[in-house]
């Protein structure tokens, strides 16, 4: 019991992060986010004996996306992904502004603003879009792996992506360029 209780922890709590990451990425909201997250950690202990594999990231992910579409399905279609409940900042938001602009208020005014700015941008993507985002861009995920989250084929994943990206570049100098 001991041994698999250490088994569990070495290949899932590594991942613990970047599960929250996603779930808030979906959710847009932290409360929500734990909750996710707090559903797909005990989804995947319960079914922890039918893992096979040494890499638990993408299957944890897996159980944290199927645990947010059960959620919505819930709520059939209530929640709603607002710019105005998003929060100006957070800690999170704060420390990654302090770690890159160091202690010049400038810059870390610069880079909370143009943080809010993508956190704005991403709100409005398309949910399958900012999910291959996050998947590839922030948790580093092979597209392979994205497919086999999303459960749809390679080629798919590519396209998104690639829209996604365009999307989002195209977007984010029109969100500047309305700014001057």
């Amino acid at each position: 019991m001991e041994d698999r209780r250490h088994k569990i922890e070495a290949l899932l709590l590594p991942h613990l992060d970047a599960a929250y990451n996603l779930a808030r990425w979906l959710t847009r909201s932290a409360t929500e986010a734990d909750d996710i997250v707090q559903d797909a950690m005990v989804r995947a202990l319960k079914s922890f004996s039918g893992f096979r594999g040494n890499d638990a990231k993408p299957w944890l992910l897996t159980i944290v996306r199927n645990c947010f579409r059960t959620a919505v399905k819930r709520r059939a279609g209530a929640m709603t992904m607002s710019l105005d409940s998003m929060p100006d900042t957070d800690s999170a938001a704060m420390e990654a502004a302090l770690a890159i602009a160091g202690s010049d208020p400038e810059s870390i005014a610069s880079n909370m603003a143009q943080r809010r700015r993508l956190d704005g941008l991403m709100a409005t993507m398309p949910p399958d879009f900012r999910e291959v985002l996050v998947l590839r861009e922030l948790e580093e995920l092979s597209y392979r792996e994205i497919a086999d989250i999303t459960g749809v084929p390679m080629g798919t994943v590519m396209s998104r992506l690639a829209r996604a990206r365009a999307l989002l570049k195209e977007r984010w100098f029109a969100a500047e360029k309305a700014s001057l």
